[in-house]
This record gives C-alpha cells, sequence and structure tokens, in this order.
C-alpha cells in the first residue's frame, strides 16, 4: 500500500472515529499532496510524499516558533497536534552520530577547511542523508562545529 492510499485510509478512520483533530491535519496533508500531484502533473510517489510531508512538518515548526513569540498558546497547541500526526508518515529522525557521521564525509570529500566552504559542505552532506528524516538546522549547526565556525 502506497503512502498516498495509507493516508486516504487514516483519514476514513479518523472520520469513523469522529477524532477532529486528526481528521484535520490529515486532510491538510491530503491536499498538500493532491496540489503537489497536480502541480507535476501525475501521482506523487512515496518518496515525493514524505517530501511533502516533511515540509508541512517544518513549516508547522516554524508556525509553533512564531506562535510561542506572540504569546499564542492555543495556536501553538493546534500546530504541535499537526506534526505529531504527521510525524507518523516520517521516518525515524536521523541520530546526532549519524549526522556527524555524513558531515565527516562530505568535509572529506570535499576538501573544506574553514567556514567559507559550508555551502559545498550543505551541497554534499544533504543527499546522503535524503530519504531520511533530518533536520536541516541539526545538519547546519554540525556542519558549522566541524568547521570551526
Amino acid at each position: 500500500m502506497s503512502l498516498n492510499d495509507t493516508v486516504a485510509a487514516d483519514i476514513t478512520a479518523a472520520m469513523k472515529a469522529r477524532d477532529a483533530a486528526r481528521l484535520s491535519a490529515l486532510r491538510m496533508l491530503k491536499a498538500a499532496i493532491m496540489n503537489k500531484g497536480v502541480e507535476k502533473g501525475r501521482d506523487l510517489d512515496d518518496a515525493e510524499v514524505l517530501t511533502v510531508v516533511s515540509t508541512l512538518g517544518k513549516q508547522r515548526r516554524d508556525s509553533i516558533e512564531q506562535f510561542s513569540n506572540a504569546g499564542r498558546v492555543d495556536l501553538v497547541d493546534k500546530e504541535t497536534a499537526e506534526i505529531t500526526v504527521l510525524e507518523h508518515y516520517l521516518p525515524p529522525a536521523v541520530s546526532a552520530v549519524e549526522i556527524d557521521a555524513a558531515v565527516l564525509e562530505a568535509i572529506a570529500e570535499t576538501g573544506a577547511s574553514s567556514p567559507k566552504d559550508m555551502g559545498k559542505v550543505m551541497k554534499a552532506v544533504m543527499p546522503r542523508l535524503a530519504g531520511k528524516n533530518a533536520d536541516g538546522r541539526a545538519v547546519s549547526e554540525a556542519v558549522r562545529r566541524k568547521l570551526g565556525a
């Protein structure tokens, strides 16, 4: 069963369970998947669906930060609940050890030696972590640490 079919089945289950919060998050996810499919002109494969899910998760985390700064606890709670639903579809998060190993490999491959080379290293690291649930900020921070910035 594809990830897209899983989302559709979960929407049906949430409707039957009358779980409004989960249903809302799943419908938002389904709409984003459909929009991306229309944009591409075809149905998305699982890797593309995962990209959509991770993008939505990142948007929710950014929203939480903004709402926290504005003191909107109600909206923070709503976004946090949506992230919980979205994380169900993502692979497990990459550990700090895996990130560090990928960063060291990329530094060795690119010959980077100073913080000026951060862009080259990031370009080499991100494909190594593709398909895994890697937080870009954590990767960026690891690169910065290793290059001595």
